[in-house]
């Protein structure tokens, strides 16, 4: 196979680091990206990849708005692409064309923006053969499958000049912008903590025994593409394929890289602190039945900058919300909090309670506008979401799935101590335990795996210290032979 090394993957991480330490505008460059013109008037032409359920979004957020075309819908399996091809031609009055293979949207020279709405593992690879292919692209949530390809994902945005804007649309929301630039204007103090929150009931995708087929439909090669060709295990009401391949570590990334990574995302943003933490610790396990499922359905994470720590929890088992909000976040500051329950807003608290302020407004469509009127005028710096705060907040979720999948098996009865020292986390642990003990979970018995403490160096963006070459190699992932990532950048 045709991939980086780990020695060549650190020794570029350090070359990435000694250029943004000589000068990160070397990176930033503001230089306007080539479009046809900065009219309104000039039609920007638009290939959407992968329609079966998030890319429908992506459809009608293009189609006949902002003065764009959709006029290519590309998934590699063909039972899924009616809806599209049926919004489109109702809105824009013609069918589009369809292809199967993403590397003939590619080679098509009259595509302005190309939309990713694929499973995770195909984002970074499709963003970046599109931009070294001409084309900006809006590239959906998380923007990567593993940390290191959202560098490289940067790397490919500034040498071709084509922007990049990730889809947590928060960003463009007005609610949820007013509450960040609420905190941030130190209405709530200094804010010592973010917490965010990902509870979702998710049910067993069972087990499987015996082989399974992919649907005749679909190229299930050019499904798996950079990643490893493994026979499904699952079925569900999503079939052999589709949706729960996010419980699959080759595919996806958990709840956390899944629907988590909009409130990291949020988490992040709010402690308006540059890069990544310093140290991460992850504890959790899948939790209330056994099936082909990887991933944890439960976990807590914790997160160092500094001078201020983030917490993130995922729960998919039946649970109650927490201060309010169970798919959201909330800022802990020494003279207030804000709790934000929604993609669109929130609510500021002082330290009595007493409401000071609430946020409100948003929708899907502000950031495809958004993305579009960035693309027209050519200024990364118009976009709401650039891919490098994709790229970080997407990597915080890795870096917490890496503590997790490099831990120590052991039972919730026993003296877990990865906490000690963040009262915040002891006390969220604890809740952590409780919610296991609702749904019944037997903590004599249960399996959960104590993560290990990783130290990071941001710059880099690599682990640091002894015993590390196990975490860093799970930064980035061995590509398949003709879907290698660094010839493109």
């Amino acid at each position: 196979m045709d991939f980086f090394s780990r020695r060549e993957f650190l020794d570029r991480s350090a070359i990435l680091a000694a250029t943004f330490a000589a000068g990160s505008q070397t990176l930033r460059a503001e230089e306007p990206a080539a479009v046809k013109s900065g009219s309104a008037n000039d039609k920007l032409r638009v290939a959407v990849i992968g329609v079966r359920s998030r890319g429908m979004a992506h459809v009608n957020g293009f189609a006949g708005k902002n003065n764009c075309e959709v006029v290519t819908i590309c998934d590699c399996d063909e039972a899924v692409i009616q809806p599209a091809m049926r919004d489109v031609e109702k809105v824009q009055k013609s069918a589009p064309k369809f292809e199967k293979d993403i590397r003939k949207v590619m080679d098509d020279k009259s595509i302005d923006i190309v939309s990713i709405a694929t499973p995770n593992h195909w984002h970074a690879l499709a963003a970046v053969w599109a931009m070294r292919a001409g084309k900006h692209v809006y590239c959906e949530k998380p923007a990567t499958h593993n940390v290191h390809e959202g560098r490289l994902m940067v790397q490919a945005s500034r040498k071709y000049q084509k922007l990049c804007q990730v889809g947590t649309q928060s960003r463009s929301n007005t609610g949820m912008r007013d509450a960040i630039a609420y905190i941030h204007a130190g209405k709530i103090g200094k804010v010592s903590l973010a917490y965010g929150t990902c509870y979702k009931s998710r049910k067993s995708i069972g087990k499987v025994d015996g082989a399974q087929e992919p649907p005749k439909t679909m190229d299930y090669d050019l499904w798996c593409g950079p990643a490893r060709v493994l026979q499904p295990h699952r079925k569900t009401q999503f079939g052999t394929v589709h949706y729960d391949w996010h419980w699959t570590w080759e595919y996806g990334n958990g709840d956390f890289g899944n629907q988590g990574v909009h409130e990291a995302d949020k988490a992040r943003w709010g402690l308006n602190l540059p890069g990544l933490p310093t140290s991460v610790v992850s504890v959790g396990g899948r939790f209330g039945y056994v099936d082909d499922g990887e991933t944890p359905n439960t976990q807590l994470n914790l997160y160092d900058f500094g001078t201020a720590q983030m917490l993130f929890e995922v729960r998919g088992l039946d649970t109650k919300d927490y201060q309010g909000t169970k798919v959201g976040n909330i800022w802990f500051g020494d003279k207030g909090i804000v709790v934000c329950p929604s993609y669109s807003g929130g609510i500021a608290y002082d330290l009595a309670g007493n409401k000071l302020q609430e946020f409100k407004g948003g929708g899907d469509q502000q950031h495809f506008d958004n993305f579009v009127k960035a693309v027209r005028s050519g200024k990364q710096s118009d976009l709401n979401c650039d891919v490098e705060e994709g790229h970080l907040s997407a990597a915080l979720c890795h870096l917490g799935n890496i503590s997790y999948r490099l831990g120590t098996a052991s039972n919730l009865r026993d003296d877990i101590k990865v906490f000690d020292g963040f009262g915040g986390a002891k006390e969220a642990f604890a809740r952590m335990k409780a919610h296991l003990a609702d749904n019944k979970v037997d903590a004599a018995t249960a399996k959960c795996f104590v993560g290990k403490k990783l130290i990071l160096d941001p710059k880099s963006e690599t682990f640091t210290g002894a015993d590390m070459a196990k975490a860093n190699d799970m930064l980035f992932r061995e590509y398949r032979k003709g879907f290698d990532i660094r010839e493109a950048v």
